[in-house]
């Protein structure tokens, strides 16, 4: 008797039992570990903002599919492609922040070496991701901050700026989105916007000095204060 695994659309496995005696295949669905059906019946699909489906399914999900090694982009969990846990992960929470992030990451670095990361849909990229998950969450007032930062990662910056002001709308006082909006304020050589929404993300104890050092140097800070000098890396420039 041969046993042999494979992957369905459903997220499934199927467990193909061939015999020599019988000449024939039986196929027959096995949940792994019955996790593949209780998430269909919990939340198809689940949001990532709904305490419900973080609560029962979120962890399930990501056990079998979003480990720390999934996230960093080490190693794939249920296949050699660590894309495909990513994309799974998507799947079942479309607004799972953390796998939107895995995922720009991805194709962050292998678009810089002008290449598509292995094993991923060309009809997939990052934008098609963050699109289908604000169809499928448009409360969910993360996603277009974070689809900023992939967009402004990819100096992306006209389209970077459409999903900030966005955010904003969401949340006028944050003091991350603010700090963000200002760097690609600076970016595009607005300086006044820049050191407006720089004002209101340190009023708000933003720590990283990296915007207001740009605004000293050119010559667009008005505070009297002298730079923070604590070290550290700003959100959207840790990868540039």
């Amino acid at each position: 008797m041969a046993l042999q695994f494979h992957y369905n659309i459903y997220g499934h496995y199927i467990l193909a039992v061939r015999t020599d005696l019988m000449k024939s295949q039986v196929f027959f669905g096995i949940s792994l570990a019955f996790l593949a059906a209780s998430i269909a019946l919990a939340c198809p699909p689940c949001d990532y903002t709904n305490p419900v489906h973080v609560r029962d399914s979120l962890p399930i999900v990501e056990k079998v599919h979003f480990n720390s090694d999934v996230e960093n982009l080490r190693s794939g969990q249920t296949s050699a492609y660590v894309i495909d846990d990513i994309s799974y992960t998507l799947g079942r929470f479309p607004n799972h922040h953390r796998a939107l992030i895995s995922m720009s990451r991805l194709w962050q670095f292998s678009l810089r070496e002008n290449k598509i990361p292995k094993n991923a849909n060309p009809k997939q990229p990052p934008d098609y991701w963050f699109r289908r998950a604000q169809e499928f969450a448009p409360h969910d007032g993360a996603l277009p901050h974070l689809y900023g930062i992939y967009l402004y990662n990819m100096d992306r910056y006209d389209d970077a700026l459409e999903q900030y002001v966005i955010a904003l709308a969401f949340d006028p006082d944050s003091p991350d989105v603010n700090y963000n909006a200002g760097l690609l304020y600076f970016e595009l050589e607005e300086y006044e916007m820049a050191r407006k929404h720089a004002e209101k993300a340190y009023d708000s104890g933003y720590p990283l000095p990296g915007l207001r050092n740009k605004l000293i140097a050119a010559g667009s800070w008005k505070d009297s204060q002298s730079p923070n000098t604590e070290t550290g890396h700003d959100l959207l420039e840790t990868d540039r």
